[in-house]
């Protein structure tokens, strides 16, 4: 008989890893959807962008390594990750910076630990970190709601500013994000970040023009139907049985628990629980980031223990750090957490006694 041993990830199913892959593809697509309708087709731009960086990245990394291009690139992982790191991206960033994202994701954080499987981090999550450490200002020119822009941006001025910086019209990343009123938008986090910095209490900040939409003003517009655009796509992949219920799970009672909590203590100053889990990219995080199987843990209570501690940190960095979202920067520090969360909590194999408990192996 032969032995086959294989790394993570492992599937108990029949699917293979290109068909686990194309399925969280399509839980993606209706909140990839949801974003192109209220931010634009920067949205898609960066998703054709990352695709096609990561997959002749993946290709020419192969080739170099003398691997299967075929197989290696056929189980999609490499268009889930670009996808990953798209959605993440601001729609209007340079077209370069994408790409790097992309090469990055793929060559250094995937490919030089030995490939899928192989990998410690989570590609996509790495990439973004790089991009806004490297690029700060350009990370953060997210576009506001088509609803709330002074001015819609079509198509053809969308490929203007990504592959020029500038629109048909002349105009820059800066005065595209621009209301009716010329006031700069932007994200609820930031939004709520900044107003708080400047003394302004909880409440006040929700006053803000990016918090006007279909739903309760604590909660920004657009970017509520996008989470639960989300969230619907996690579901469905646990309908399946893609995804294990404990980190989605997990993650999103920590986000609730601890925010709750900061926000009891000072109701002016700390957001709540609402409103961390529906801005930003907790339901991305929660359901299509943190469950990776290669860089999440792989045991029940590990997988439990990996996705409470995220949404700790996700709610301490936001509150306390000084970065608005922090869901990236939270799965990379859970990420190295990850051995240890697992060798104290491997299930004991079956017939194994501790020696203390059977007597044996004890010092006279």
């Amino acid at each position: 008989m032969k032995l086959t041993l294989s790394s993570s990830p492992h599937q108990r199913t029949p699917r293979d890893t290109g068909q686990v892959m194309r399925l969280v593809i399509y839980a993606m697509l209706p909140g990839l959807a949801l974003q192109w309708y209220f931010f634009g087709w920067g949205v898609i731009v960066q998703a054709i962008l990352a695709v096609l960086a990561a997959i002749v990245t993946e290709a020419a990394v192969l080739t170099l390594r003398g691997k299967n291009i075929r197989h290696a690139v056929s189980d999609f992982s490499a268009v889930l990750t670009a996808l990953l790191l798209a959605v993440s991206l601001p729609p209007l960033l340079p077209w370069w910076m994408t790409v790097i994202g992309a090469v990055f994701a793929i060559a250094i954080v995937k490919q030089v630990y030995g490939g899928l499987g192989y990998n410690m981090f989570n590609p996509a999550m790495v990439a973004y970190v790089m991009l806004l450490i490297s690029f700060p200002a350009a990370m953060t020119m997210w576009m506001p709601p088509q609803t709330l822009a002074a001015s819609t941006v079509n198509l053809g001025d969308t490929l203007s500013v990504i592959f020029t910086g500038f629109s048909n019209a002349g105009y820059d990343v800066t005065q595209l994000r621009t209301d009716w009123d010329g006031v700069t938008m932007a994200t609820p986090l930031d939004a709520v970040k900044t107003g708080l910095t400047q003394g302004l209490t909880y409440s006040e900040t929700l006053n803000m023009p990016v918090f006007s939409g279909a739903f309760a003003a604590s909660l920004g517009a657009g970017w509520a139907w996008v989470s639960l655009a989300y969230a619907a796509g996690g579901l469905a992949l646990l309908r399946l049985r893609v995804i294990n219920w404990h980190i989605p799970v997990s993650m999103l009672a920590s986000v609730v628990v601890v925010s709750l909590l900061i926000h009891l203590i000072n109701q002016d100053h700390y957001a709540s629980p609402l409103f961390h889990l529906f801005n930003g990219s907790v339901m991305l995080g929660a359901f299509f980031i943190a469950t990776d199987p290669v860089s999440a843990s792989t045991t029940n209570k590990g997988r439990l223990i990996f996705g409470g501690l995220i949404g700790f940190w996700v709610v301490i960095v936001r509150t306390f750090g000084g970065y608005p979202d922090a869901v990236a920067f939270a799965v990379i520090i859970m990420n190295m957490a990850v051995p240890l969360i697992d060798y104290y909590t491997r299930p004991r194999t079956y017939g194994h006694h501790s020696h203390v408990r059977s007597g044996k192996g004890k010092r006279p």
